[in-house]
């Protein structure tokens, strides 16, 4: 009777401190094993010496080296877990390091700010620029016409590969009027000249969506036009800001460009390595 007796409170008196160990568990798993088997043992020998001068029975000794094997078992556990999680982390050091070197190298050779910042000087032009794009946009208004040119500067896609070396750059150009008219210019941008490839007029009243514009007489090649006539367009298209020394800002801003799409694809690259 006294055994069931001293059991049963064994039992009562193990089970809250079962579920205070189950809360702070997480925090110290080694010095709350010491302390939870300190108290059951002293709570023991208190009933013990209570209810007789004779050893804590087997039951409750029983009960208090299950508990002892449980927290060293889950403690073992999780110091093999956070031993496994750093052997991770330490493997993909090198990496990590790597990856930083890139970004920090990038970063060092980005000096094309101060080269920009010269040709931006008097430039017409303002400047669209959206971030995972091939190209830029130039926007401008002169005498009441609107003028845009959209210049491929990267090729990102394996698409437009002369723009790799950057020693030339696609470029199509649009002079709008207010009336609704255009002009349309397929170009190349070189170091020295910009070569024409293609020249279409649009009036208001014709519509892409038209079939009957698919038939229309388109103009002539470029190539095949009046000498004369060839210089007068250039020279129509230099008024207005499409010449040859737009080049030098098209290549330093290429390069910039370039370095930040590449920072870009780096950091996001590191921050997932890292997480």
């Amino acid at each position: 009777m006294a055994i069931t007796t001293v059991l049963r409170r064994s039992i009562s008196s193990v089970l809250p401190f079962a579920v205070v160990r189950r809360t702070v568990e997480r925090r110290n798993h080694h010095h709350y094993s010491s302390a939870l088997f300190t108290a059951l043992y002293q709570y023991g020998s208190s009933s013990s010496s209570t209810l007789s001068h004779k050893p804590c029975p087997r039951p409750f000794a029983s009960t208090l080296l299950l508990l002892h094997f449980y927290s060293s078992s889950s403690s073992s556990s999780c110091s093999s877990s956070s031993s496994s999680e750093k052997e991770t982390s330490s493997a993909d050091d090198p990496l990590v390091r790597a990856v930083k070197s890139n970004i920090k190298s990038v970063e060092e050779s980005a000096d094309h700010e101060a080269k920009l910042e010269e040709l931006l000087d008097g430039f017409p032009f303002k400047i669209v620029d959206k971030p995972g794009k091939e190209y830029i946009l130039l926007r401008r208004v002169y005498e009441g016409e609107l003028i845009k040119a959209r210049v491929f500067l990267l090729d990102l896609n394996g698409k437009n590969h002369k723009c790799n070396d950057f020693r030339t750059f696609p470029m199509t150009v649009w002079v709008l009027k207010e009336n609704g008219t255009s002009l349309r210019f397929r170009c190349e941008v070189f170091v020295n000249e910009i070569t024409i490839h293609l020249l279409r007029v649009k009036n208001s009243e014709t519509s892409s969506e038209d079939p009957h514009s698919i038939h229309a007489y388109k103009g002539p090649d470029f190539k095949e036009m009046n000498v004369n006539l060839r210089i007068a367009i250039h020279k129509y298209l230099e008024i207005r800001g499409i010449k040859p020394s737009i080049y030098n800002f098209l290549h330093e801003y290429a390069w910039k460009k370039k370095n930040e799409e590449r920072l870009c694809w780096l950091k996001n690259f590191k921050n997932f390595v890292e997480s």
